[in-house]
């Protein structure tokens, strides 16, 4: 009996006249096809790791932009004055990240040519201006962060205070227009302290014709009429010794021009003259490169924002008076070399800020 099996073994599995059973005929069928096709087939028939990485990846964000699109659209339609701050705080991000991409690029360039601040051109050094007074504002929102669950409040405190805490990019249009009128606003109330003060110093003048001219000047200021360059460039010595001379100020007066100059007042005298000596220096460094690009390759946003830099609020003035107005502040900055433009910029700023009531008026 036993020998009968292995026999019937034998004679299905090397393909007797008997017929075999299903399951040693599937079993020769992979046998066969095993020995004519080799081993498995190689991983060259499927994708390769980075095709399937590629496209692994592009799937993801395709499907993120998808629910992206859907939360903005839920925003929109459920939350609409949500949506607002939520997109202009997504955008502020992005713009703020871009500049600090550029900024490190112009920084990059500065020490792989051994380039100073004031040999950069004009949009690489207002870049950088711009960009430290917004990473201050920045940084200083990230230490009163670092307490535990202080974010929650530095929120809220974001929320209710955008103008003081929040830099440009994080204002919504209408908020800039007002933000920056109120700004103007703040510094307006300190001309006429200023002005005030010019008068004061009048009689203190040793020359005559520059105390008679300083008289004349002042008078034409308060009566609204806009002085005329050759006015103003008659004074310049006035700026270079005592009274009038920046190291002759006294605290109260630096106080006046910081806040006609948007700088904070709340400094000791040792700083305020420090730091009102570096952002007038920075400033005429900016007038010098922008007379060498010139004012009309200048687009009319960055026309506007000069502008208001330098006292006039261009918010509410058209774009041709706002050149005009450039041209005019460029002729006289141009005119004053080293410490007269910084001691003179007391006078400059009160004259300017007059000459924007004029253009108002007109």
């Amino acid at each position: 009996m036993a020998l009968s099996r292995v026999c019937w073994a034998r004679t299905a599995l090397w393909g007797s006249a008997a017929t075999p059973g299903p399951y040693v005929t599937r079993r020769l069928q992979l046998v066969r096809s095993g020995l004519a096709w080799g081993g498995p087939r190689s991983s060259n028939l499927h994708l390769s790791p980075k095709a399937d990485v590629k496209s692994l990846l592009s799937y993801v964000v395709t499907k993120t932009k998808a629910i992206n699109g859907k939360y903005h659209r839920f925003l929109s339609r459920h939350f609409p004055r949500f949506y607002i701050l939520y997109t202009t705080f997504m955008k502020g991000l992005q713009m703020l990240w871009a500049d600090a991409k550029k900024a490190r690029r112009i920084k990059a360039n500065m020490w792989k040519h051994n380039i100073k601040f004031h040999q950069l051109s004009y949009r690489e050094m207002e870049h950088l201006r711009q960009f430290r007074r917004n990473i201050t504002k920045c940084v200083f929102l990230g230490i009163i962060s670092i307490p535990p669950f202080a974010n929650y409040l530095v929120f809220l405190l974001m929320y209710l205070f955008p103008r003081q805490l929040l830099i440009q990019h994080f204002w919504t249009p209408k908020q800039q227009i007002d933000f920056l009128d109120i700004y103007h606003a703040l510094r307006k109330q300190s001309h006429p302290e200023i002005l005030c003060y010019l008068e004061k110093i009048i009689p203190l003048i040793s020359d005559v014709g520059l105390r008679w001219h300083m008289t004349e000047l002042c008078t034409k200021v308060q009566r609204g009429t806009h002085p005329a360059i050759h006015d103003i460039l008659a004074l310049r010595e006035c700026f270079s010794n005592h009274p009038l001379g920046m190291d002759q100020l006294r605290a109260f007066q630096m106080k006046a021009l910081s806040r006609a100059m948007l700088l904070t007042p709340y400094l000791p005298s040792l700083l305020l003259r420090h730091r009102l000596k570096s952002h007038t220096t920075v400033i005429h460094q900016l007038d010098k490169a922008l007379v060498k690009l010139g004012i009309a390759q200048l687009t009319a946003q960055e026309v506007k924002s000069a502008c208001y830099l330098r006292g006039l609020n261009s918010t509410h003035i058209a774009e041709e008076r706002c050149r005009t107005w450039l041209g005019e502040w460029l002729q006289i900055s141009c005119s004053l070399k080293g410490r007269r433009y910084v001691n003179g910029w007391m006078f400059l700023r009160c004259t300017a800020l007059q000459t924007y009531h004029v253009l108002l008026s007109r």
